[in-house]
């Protein structure tokens, strides 16, 4: 039986992040994907022109049809933009016991869209860091999760994963895929410490949808019985030959998404 893995999020209608990022991942990584679509966005390669959330009664009913019926073994969690998308989708991990979740905290888009209503961050926090097996914020959604500046050095991100952990996350991967230097630094900490994963940093413009295809890449490890390092390790590996075959595909004007398909498409 092939695993099963459901991406919460929203719709990205140039295909390079969200809902379609995620699918893209579990598909390219042997998983099957299912999905609940919390808000859509009209967006490209160029940025985001407009966002249309779903109402959250549709959100619960979408999270009823697929846990009632799939054995989902891991869930991916996006973007949510609004406190009653926030509850909706924590009401719905409890009614269906949903192990296995990785949350994403999407806060503003690369283009500098902001996808996450304020008053939705301290509900993301209280509903969902505690239901989550992992929280991956990137430099910049930790630096608005914690109000703080944004981490410079491998210091500065453990204290900020470290304070993100005590806001009652279980895990957290900080990612340091916005930095500078040869090498994209993340750390994953939890009650057992601090682990270190690196990857080859690629100057490319094409690097949409970056964070979505990890988390997700992440979720479908798990989904496979992987370890949560195992997952990290598996899943940074992944995005790193995505986003350096990412210039063979030439979509878009902006920025644009990365390969998913690299192993496939040849």
């Amino acid at each position: 039986m092939i695993p099963v893995a459901v991406t919460i999020a929203g719709s990205d209608s140039g295909g390079g992040a969200g809902i379609q990022a995620d699918l893209k991942t579990f598909s390219a990584l042997g998983i099957y994907g299912a999905s609940v679509i919390a808000a859509l966005t009209a967006q490209n390669t160029l940025g985001v022109s407009a966002i249309h959330d779903v109402p959250p009664d549709f959100i619960s009913a979408q999270i009823d049809a697929v846990y009632s019926d799939l054995k989902v073994q891991a869930t991916k969690i996006g973007m949510l933009s609004h406190p009653a998308t926030v509850e909706a989708v924590a009401a719905g991990l409890d009614r269906h016991k949903v192990q296995n979740v990785v949350l994403d905290p999407v806060m503003v888009a690369a283009s500098g869209a902001k996808l996450l209503a304020q008053d939705a961050q301290t509900s993301l926090v209280r509903e969902l860091f505690p239901r989550a097996l992992l929280v991956t914020p990137n430099l910049h959604e930790a630096s608005v999760l914690l109000d703080a500046p944004v981490a410079k050095n491998e210091s500065e991100m453990r204290e900020q994963g470290e304070r993100i952990l005590a806001l009652g996350a279980n895990a957290v991967l900080i990612k340091g895929g916005h930095a500078e230097g040869p090498e994209a630094v993340d750390l994953l900490i939890d009650k057992n410490g601090v682990r270190r994963f690196t990857g080859k940093r690629h100057r490319t413009m094409n690097t949409h949808g970056t964070g979505c295809t990890l988390s997700s890449a992440v979720a479908a490890g798990l989904a496979q019985g992987m370890t949560l390092d195992q997952a990290v390790a598996e899943a940074k590996a992944y995005v790193g030959a995505a986003i350096a075959a990412a210039d063979q595909l030439s979509v878009g004007h902006g920025h644009g998404p990365v390969h998913h398909f690299h192993e496939l498409w040849k």
